[in-house]
């Protein structure tokens, strides 16, 4: 296992440290907000690192090309719920629900699409966009203005929101494309 691969095995085992902080935090210990906030920071640097050794050093791999976009997946979505949840953080901005499902929505047909794919084609190769890259800042952005509790933290949620749609439709887009390619590939008879 190389080191980018470590990095983003890293980021998965931040997250029941963030959880942990964000379901303890209570008004009267508003330090663990920033506490939180550190851990945050942490897992969402990771994620720069990982990609950036896998690029640079020439560690990319096929358990990496999964492994990260799983940990990103798994740290935003139990960040977003865990906020959502622990609505006493931001008391002037909570979290909308909508805002929730959106982003689950988004990666549960991502992931559902991944798993088609890889059925039928037995092999999955997954390079994220430039759509998904801004989607995973903002929403990164997102949970760090949250815990910063600063005034514009909706303008920052809706940017995510526009994000995560326009790059699940993106995704769907291209799952599609390969789905038919696939298709094409399996009865040639329906090209003539």
């Amino acid at each position: 296992m190389n080191f980018a691969n470590k990095v983003s095995i890293f980021r998965i085992i931040t997250i029941p440290f963030f959880l942990s902080i964000v379901l303890y935090y209570s008004p009267q210990r508003d330090f663990l907000r920033f506490v939180a906030l550190g851990v945050f920071l942490l897992a969402a640097l990771s994620d720069f690192i990982d990609g950036y050794i896998a690029r640079v050093k020439g560690q990319k791999t096929k358990f990496g090309s999964i492994i990260d976009p799983l940990a990103d997946k798994l740290l935003l979505i139990t960040s977003f719920i865990c906020l959502y949840t622990k609505n006493n953080i931001h008391p002037e901005a909570l979290l909308p629900l909508w805002v929730i499902l959106t982003i689950i929505s988004r990666d549960v047909i991502i992931l559902l699409g991944a798993i088609i794919i890889y059925l039928l084609k037995q092999d999955l190769n997954i390079n994220p966009s430039a759509f998904g890259k801004f989607t995973t800042f903002s929403q990164m952005g997102t949970i760090i203005a949250f815990l910063l509790r600063l005034d514009f933290v909706n303008i920052i949620w809706n940017i995510a929101v526009v994000f995560t749609i326009i790059s699940g439709i993106d995704y769907l887009r291209k799952g599609v494309l390969i789905l038919n390619t696939i298709d094409v590939k399996a009865n040639p008879r329906n090209n003539q």
